[in-house]
């Protein structure tokens, strides 16, 4: 019987009563440490596919969907960033004790940041990869939010018309994804319902992440590694860029044993385009 590359199904209820999809690849032994995977806005598990197999290599390797992406079904309450990281939290709950190294994409490594805090005895490590982050006073503006708006409703169009996941084949043509990961990539990443979600969780995510200015997640001594794109594109000009990059070196300075990597050859797909990079990072925290 064939094997996923990215392991076997695993589903995860949450304190009320809902399911995540995640997989699961064991590692090389029982005192490996576990590696959870959050993705990024609109983006599942699928998105870790280059990464997840060789980090299996020598800690248990997991990854999940949030509800309303991938497998798991729509959360019928809420989509708050402080919900996103219960449901991690839960997630971790029922994968054991620990240790844990949580990593986060894009959006997902301020849910990575506020789980942490919340479990910060059993997390050994985070490491954020071109993570959306509250240094960067350009996501509060109007001028953001308003952009923001747009592209989803816009999103939201293309994906019920069918056209969403030929547009973004362009993007991942090049990227060397196994058969099974390109089928659920395909049959699960543009559709209407993860369009949906990220309007959902847009409605209070900026906000919330705009209270981390004042009040953000303490992680203490935790190790936080914070892994910049250098590259423009993918929806980020120059100018948004050097912004984000500026907030990451000053994620990586608020840690004892911060550190910020630049991955020279990628934009934000870094997990794509440069997973090599992401590899050696939760390697490194891992050792």
């Amino acid at each position: 019987m064939s094997t996923h590359t990215q392991g076997a199904a695993e589903w995860v209820p949450t304190r009320d009563g809902r399911e995540l999809y995640a997989m699961v690849l064991p590692g090389p032994d029982a005192h490996a440490p576990t590696v959870v995977f959050e993705a990024g806005s609109g983006a599942n598990r699928s998105s870790w596919a280059l990464v997840q197999p060789a980090v299996a290599e020598f800690a248990r390797a997991v990854v999940y969907d949030r509800s309303g992406l991938g497998r798991s079904a729509r959360d019928p309450s809420s989509r708050a960033l402080s919900r996103m990281a219960e449901d991690l939290s839960d997630l971790l709950d029922h994968f054991g004790s620990g240790p844990f190294i949580l990593v986060g994409w894009s959006a997902g490594g301020p849910i990575v940041r506020a789980t942490a805090a919340l479990q910060s005895d059993r997390i050994t490590g985070v490491v954020l990869v071109d993570p959306t982050d509250e240094a960067a006073e350009i996501l509060f503006s109007r001028r953001f939010r308003q952009t923001e708006k747009v592209a989803l409703r816009a999103g939201l169009q293309l994906a019920r018309a069918g056209l969403l996941g030929r547009i973004y084949a362009s993007v991942y043509r090049s990227i060397p994804l196994s058969d099974d990961v390109r089928h659920d990539l395909n049959t699960e990443g543009f559709t209407p319902g993860v369009l949906q979600t990220q309007i959902a969780q847009s409605r209070t995510y900026l906000d919330e992440l705009q209270v981390f200015r004042s009040n953000p997640p303490e992680l203490g001594p935790i190790p936080v590694t914070v892994i910049s794109g250098a590259r423009t594109g993918d929806g980020m000009n120059a100018v948004t860029r050097a912004a984000a990059n500026a907030s990451h070196a000053h994620r990586a300075a608020q840690s004892p044993a911060g550190r910020h990597v630049i991955a020279h050859d990628s934009g934000h797909y870094v997990p794509l385009t440069e997973p090599t990079v992401v590899i050696g990072e939760i390697r490194r925290v891992a050792a």
